[in-house]
Parts: C-alpha cells; structure tokens; sequence
C-alpha cells in the first residue's frame, strides 16, 4: 500500500524576489528540488539512504515555464509527479502553486539519472532493488495537496 505523499508548502522568503518584488526565476527550480526532497522523505527513501547506499542522482536537465509571479510571503505549494522511471533514468514534473487563490504560477521538468558515486551510470533494479521499489511504485502517483 502507498503512503500518502502531500505537496510541498512554504512561504516565499524575501531573499528569494527580485527588485519589482517577485520570486526570482532561478528559485524555482531550488523550489522544485524542495519538493523532490520532501516526496523522497515521505516515501520512505530520503536522499540521505539513497546516498548512504552509494547512489547519486544527478539532474540531467530541468525547464520551467512561468505563470503568474509569486511575492514575498506567499503561500505556495509544490506538486510533484513522477512522470516516468526505468531503473536508471528520472522524470518529475512539477506544479507550483499560490495557496490562497490556488493560481499555476510554475510548471516544469526535471530529468534525472542513477550513478555511483564515481558518476558511472548504474540500473537500480539489479543492485538497488529497495531503491526502485519507491521510485517505480509512485510512477503517477497524485501528490495531495
């Protein structure tokens, strides 16, 4: 049975708006890394074990499309989703929005990969059966918000 895995929420720090007053474009994909975090955590394999069995999982690539800015001290929320995994390679997408009117202010992509730690590509499922598991069962799986 799965856990029931919750979005993301926090409010938008000052450090992270620009001078018309916004969150700055760079920010949101730290926001998306928060969100992949938090859902590994949830799921019972925090990147901490990921890392303590001698697994890396570096991006391979992240886009994000803007919506609508989100401001200093906003409420937002962060929904990730598994997109796709096959043992070596990641897909998460992500949604992030203002949890006062639930306006989209970001979407996006990231693409990831499984490594050792000296950075040569491994497939979980061979040497890391308890680290596929979690992956692949929460292939989309909807996050609650």
């Amino acid at each position: 049975m799965l856990k029931e895995i919750y979005a993301y929420k926090r409010r938008v720090f000052y450090y992270e708006t620009d001078k018309m007053g916004i969150v700055h474009h760079s920010n949101y994909i730290r926001m998306f890394e928060e969100s992949r975090v938090s859902l590994l955590q949830q799921a019972g394999m925090p990147f901490e074990k990921i890392e303590e069995a001698g697994v890396m999982v570096p991006v391979l690539s992240a886009e994000c499309s803007y919506k609508t800015p989100l401001r200093f001290d906003e409420e937002f929320a962060v929904i990730p989703k598994i997109e796709s995994f096959n043992g070596l390679r990641l897909e998460v997408t992500y949604n992030i929005i203002r949890t006062s009117d639930n306006a989209l202010c970001a979407q996006g992509r990231t693409t990831h990969c499984f490594v050792d730690m000296n950075m040569k590509p491994i497939r979980t499922k061979k040497n890391y059966p308890e680290i596929y598991d979690v992956f692949n069962k929460y292939i989309g799986y909807e996050v609650l918000l």
